[in-house]
């Protein structure tokens, strides 16, 4: 059971009482704190940002509501946005992904704060390891009510379901009902955001109207969200500026690349005990997600397979070493298949029938599409077996396939199909996360200067409807704040260099359309 105190249950109306919450267990919140204190030893960006705007306050005013997940080094981000100044309400963006530790630390506060497990102090966070869907939306939505009846100003989000949320449910009062849920067509989940909007429409129709003429921008995480981003912008649908934080190299080339190079084995391990070496692993998918995953495996002995649909990456895997081949080809023979794509339906009910036995999926991607677990569950010839929570086999019984028939087998799915790394282990370490959430910070507090009338650190004004990447000067200055924790000493161009080459001694040392 979460636990909770009394809140709302009407929008507009106020809180009984101050700050709501649901988490596991508050109980947890030493374990968490430890846990914190020493990530941010890890975290050399996020705490040199408030070492610079320590008692000054800039993101005094802002309202961010965050949707990212609820993992000890996010706990870092919250606390260091709060630090400078902003109200913060988090949920996270992903069933499996919160650390309830963290969670719960959050909630009761830092020491400081003189936050207790009985009265606690800290941020609000709705979220805890295991949610339903309906729990998800229902936590997502706690995150843009205030006690006081209001919403954001701010968002920061990954993956996109926050600004989902808001977008959709604009629209769908501006056309004054909610379309009916085809359950036969539309994945399970979206009918759960249709009622989660239907709901609030019931409560009170212009809500999220309101709530989106009040945000002045969002800061997007990851590759998937940012895509939505700008299909939104290309539509002409988007309603506020927006970041896009994912592709500053100091986030895709150092979070998505060398994160899942450690996370990725990791999860594998926590869930498996499987020996990896000398098996076959297919990584679907070539991007800087999928490359991480491969030089993951290849670090532990197996003989790494990639499929891949864009020419360019798929010889730069070969220039690597690895074999490209496609999936139809490797499903009799390979041991371990996984994705990395932010497509849908790379790997099908069908696909998962050919395998091995004991074959393991998994995926590293964003959502739990890419694996076919809808299909799975629809299959009557297919029975679900949870050895232990996030891992499940799929026994499916004596089908044909390809004009034969099989004898009942197997295959063992991680995190249901959601991302394994953060449902099977802890995500990506604190180091790296530091660079991804300095970005993050940045970003914010660009978007609040933008919109209050102050010099934006960048030097960008932010208009309505666009999406925009934090400019080259700032991700440098991310990593830069890095290097002395690793013990990393910079050269220096003298003005000669500098004048050859026609850039500034102190940078940007690329330009814009560098390829890192």
């Amino acid at each position: 059971m979460s636990q909770t105190m009394k809140k709302k249950t009407n929008a507009g109306k106020k809180s009984v009482a101050a700050p709501d919450y649901r988490v596991k267990d508050l109980n947890l919140a030493r374990l968490g704190r430890d846990e914190i204190r020493l990530a941010e030893q890890e975290m050399p960006g996020l705490m040199a940002l408030r070492e610079r705007y320590a008692g000054k306050k800039p993101l005094k005013g802002a309202k961010i509501a965050g949707s990212l997940h609820m993992t000890v080094q996010t706990a870092v981000l919250i606390e260091t946005l709060a630090d400078l100044g902003a109200d913060v309400r988090w949920c996270s963006c992903n069933i499996f992904s919160t650390q309830d530790s963290a969670a719960a630390a959050v909630v009761v506060g830092r020491t400081e704060s003189g936050g207790t497990v009985e009265n606690p102090k800290g941020t609000p966070v709705f979220a805890w390891k295991g949610e339903t869907l309906e729990e998800y939306w229902w936590c997502t939505e706690q995150t843009i009510q205030w006690p006081d009846g209001s919403g954001p100003n701010m968002i920061l989000d990954d993956g996109g379901d926050l600004t989902l949320l808001v977008h959709k449910g604009v629209e769908f009062e501006k056309a004054g009902k909610v379309p009916n849920f085809n359950a036969k067509n539309d994945p399970e989940e979206w009918g759960v955001i249709l009622d989660t909007i239907r709901n609030s429409i019931a409560e009170n129709p212009k809500r999220f109207t309101e709530m989106a003429k009040a945000i002045k921008g969002v800061s997007e995480e990851t590759t998937t969200g940012v895509h939505r981003l700008y299909e939104m912008q290309k539509a002409g649908k988007l309603l506020f500026p927006c970041i896009n934080v994912n592709d500053s190299a100091t986030k895709s080339k150092f979070d998505n690349l060398y994160g899942c190079r450690h996370s990725l084995v990791d999860g594998l391990n926590r869930a498996t005990d499987v020996m990896l070496g000398g098996k076959v692993a297919v990584v679907c998918g070539y991007g800087d997600v999928g490359k991480g995953s491969a030089q993951s495996l290849r670090g532990q002995g197996c003989r790494v397979v990639i499929t891949e649909i864009d020419p360019i990456c798929a010889l730069q895997a070969c220039m690597e070493g690895y074999e490209v081949n496609t999936l139809d080809n490797m499903l009799e023979i390979a041991d371990i298949f996984i994705t990395a794509t932010g497509n849908k339906d790379i790997i099908t009910t069908d696909h998962m029938r050919r395998m091995k036995d004991k074959a393991i999926v998994a995926n590293i991607g964003h959502f739990d599409n890419e694996i076919d677990m809808a299909g799975l569950a629809k299959d009557k010839n297919v029975r679900r077996h949870n050895i232990k929570p996030q891992y499940d086999e799929f026994v499916f019984g004596a089908t044909p396939f390809a004009g034969k028939k099989r004898s009942t087998h197997s295959v063992l799915v991680l995190a249901e199909g959601r991302l394994m790394n953060l449902g099977c282990a802890t995500g990506h370490p604190s180091f790296v996360m530091s660079a991804s959430f300095t970005n993050q910070v940045m970003a914010q507090l660009d978007l609040y200067f933008n919109a209050t009338g102050k010099p934006t650190l960048s030097g960008q004004k932010y208009e309505p409807g666009q999406v925009y990447i934090l400019p080259k000067k700032l991700d440098e200055e991310v990593a830069r704040l890095h290097l002395d924790k690793i013990g990393a000493k910079l050269t220096r161009l003298s003005k000669s260099q500098a004048d050859y080459l026609g850039i500034s001694q102190d940078g940007p040392y690329k330009a814009d359309h560098y390829r890192y």
